[in-house]
């Protein structure tokens, strides 16, 4: 199982659109769009995540312009956006919303920002305490009848989480978006330390990746380069492995690291987030080659990164 529509791996956009403010964006911001969604294309890249809150609807706006600029890209592609995070404002905080009107609105807005019709996949980004499920049911069904979604999933949830919602839905959840990296392991350590002392201090709902891959629900994973921990210029024992393995491989730093996500058996399709194009461009043997890990150099890659022996 892999992500949207069978993707090996996935582009994720919140780099793009300039500032993290309700400022408009700039020409410059559709140049830096441009240069990062080609980028992305020439590595075989043909799957884009999104969200309404990104960048504050800005990275939607910028790849609207790309896509617009590209006659027949739209028709290319797989493009995924989340909706249920409200940003804070002048006179409140931040919040979780899955209210059923606020979906459908999001997702129309969304639509209109991204100069499309039709969303590929609508992921529930966070979820909200004060959500009912058959509102979600009633938005989400609505949302499908019309043809303005073609298929959903959830981000950050629990297998009970989803387990509850998907009870109430006529659409199946097809996708669970989790961090997930060799520097973000605990969804990997929570399995390991089951019936030991260790198990207290991990908070990953344990279960919840054998719950998706059980019931086909594919697993991408966000935060995938573990924002350059491993394959920046500050030298660490896990990031000297990961060199080494490179170049043994004839591939990047960055390759590997996403290989180790994409060698578990739970079919992981990694959410690529970096902007710049070089970055990008390093990836391309995550997209057309198959992890070339062996059973040991997966587990030393595991190791070195936690810096301590297995639990």
């Amino acid at each position: 199982m892999t992500g949207a529509a069978g993707s090996r791996v996935l582009y994720g956009c919140m780099g793009l659109g300039g500032s993290w403010d309700d400022s408009a964006y700039t020409a410059a911001d559709i140049g830096h769009a441009e240069a990062a969604v080609g980028a992305a294309l020439d590595a075989g890249i043909t799957a884009f995540d999104h969200a309404d809150i990104y960048r504050y609807g800005k990275s939607e706006a910028v790849f609207g312009e790309v896509l617009a600029a590209s006659p027949g890209l739209r028709e290319r592609i797989t493009l995924q956006t989340k909706c249920g995070i409200r940003l804070p404002g002048s006179e409140r905080r931040g919040l979780y919303d899955l209210r059923g009107p606020g979906i459908v609105r999001r997702v129309e807005e969304s639509l209109a920002r991204l100069r499309t019709d039709t969303l590929d996949v609508l992921l529930l980004h966070r979820p909200d305490p004060l959500a009912r499920p058959d509102e979600i049911a009633e938005a989400l069904g609505s949302l499908h009848r019309q043809g303005l979604v073609k298929q959903f999933g959830v981000s950050n949830m629990s297998a009970a989480q989803i387990a509850h919602l998907q009870a109430q839905l006529d659409v199946p959840l097809v996708v669970n978006q989790l961090e997930m990296s060799l520097g973000h392991r605990d969804w990997v350590e929570g399995g390991v330390t089951v019936n030991t002392a260790a198990a207290s201090e991990n908070g990953f709902p344990h279960g919840t990746v054998e719950y998706c891959s059980a019931n086909g629900i594919g697993l991408q994973a966000w935060g995938a380069l573990a924002r350059g921990r491993f394959t920046g210029s500050k030298p660490t024992p896990a990031g000297e492995l990961i060199g080494a393995l490179a170049e043994s491989k004839g591939t990047t730093p960055e390759t590997i690291v996403l290989w180790w996500l994409q060698r578990h058996p739970a079919g992981i399709a990694p959410v690529i987030g970096t902007s710049r194009p070089e970055r990008i461009t390093a990836c391309r043997d995550a997209v057309s080659r198959e992890p070339e890990l062996t059973h040991e150099e997966w587990y030393d890659l595991w190791t070195s990164a936690r810096g301590a022996p297995l639990p």
